[in-house]
């Protein structure tokens, strides 16, 4: 009887969900064109990935040779977009990785997935709201930073931040408002805003191929520590513990340094499956 009860169970843990694809009727109103979609999946992209962790990966991780990691994971983007447009032309509903395990796989796994999605959504908005509220700290003087470690300091090392970013709060809360009034007017901003990554980033190429130079992927280890080491010494820093750079050259930290890179440089793609779900 208990075993019974328990394949019973385990049916209904395992269930998949069948959906009529014969019809396209769906209650969400279909206001957005193919270039609203475009423009939803290229803002995704573009945050804090592109702009915040190029500069750390080439640091510590790649260094010139991050141009190979940002192309190892954009082959692994595009295998993830395929997948997707795969399972959306399967199941041509909205739902998402949700309803795609649903559907296959059966209910545990898409519970599973679902939840992981939105863990993954609430990680993604968080680290961006909190790179802005940086960049815009670092422009002011790091005034908010002080005046949050001097008045809602959090003494819990290792668990949480030594501040919480009240900024990087009223950014999120901004920004669900403006989702509130609806999709076509969250899509006319995402456009704008889109718009402008995409120029900021043409001028940053143009600049890359007007001042860069081909000599900066041949330095060797001693010239960049005697670089770093004056640079420092103007700003005055001092520290005890030794940096490593690398030994130079265009992969200074080895293919390996490559690979770590790209697993990073995958984040900066990380948004593209909203246009599942939309």
């Amino acid at each position: 009887m208990s075993g019974h009860i328990l394949l019973k169970y385990g049916k209904q843990l395992f269930r998949r969900k069948v959906v009529d694809c014969s019809t396209q009727t769906s209650k969400l109103a279909r206001c957005l064109n193919t270039f609203d979609l475009v423009a939803l999946g290229v803002g995704s992209t573009l945050g804090a990935g592109v702009y915040i962790l190029s500069g750390a990966v080439a640091r510590e991780e790649a260094g010139p040779a991050i141009v190979i990691s940002f192309l190892i994971a954009a082959l692994a983007s595009v295998l993830a977009g395929l997948c997707y447009a795969e399972f959306g032309a399967r199941v041509p509903k909205t739902g998402s990785a949700y309803l795609y395990s649903y559907v296959t796989v059966g209910e545990l796994w898409a519970f599973i997935t679902g939840w992981n999605l939105i863990l993954s959504y609430v990680i993604g908005t968080s680290s961006v709201a909190r790179a802005w509220s940086a960049a815009f700290d670092e422009l002011i003087g790091k005034y908010i930073e002080h005046f949050c470690k001097e008045h809602l300091s959090m003494h819990a090392p290792g668990v949480l931040a030594e501040y919480p970013d009240i900024f990087a709060v009223f950014i999120i809360l901004l920004l669900t408002g403006l989702l509130v009034f609806g999709v076509k007017e969250s899509a006319l901003v995402n456009k704008v805003f889109t718009c402008i990554n995409v120029l900021v980033l043409c001028f940053v190429m143009v600049s890359g191929f007007v001042k860069g130079s081909l000599k900066n992927w041949q330095l060797t280890e001693e010239k960049i520590n005697e670089t770093y080491s004056n640079f420092s010494d103007v700003l005055n820093h001092t520290t005890n513990e030794h940096l490593k750079f690398g030994a130079g050259g265009f992969m200074p930290y080895g293919f390996s340094g490559v690979l770590a890179g790209a697993a990073t440089c995958f984040y900066a793609f990380v948004g593209f499956d909203c246009i599942a779900t939309t």
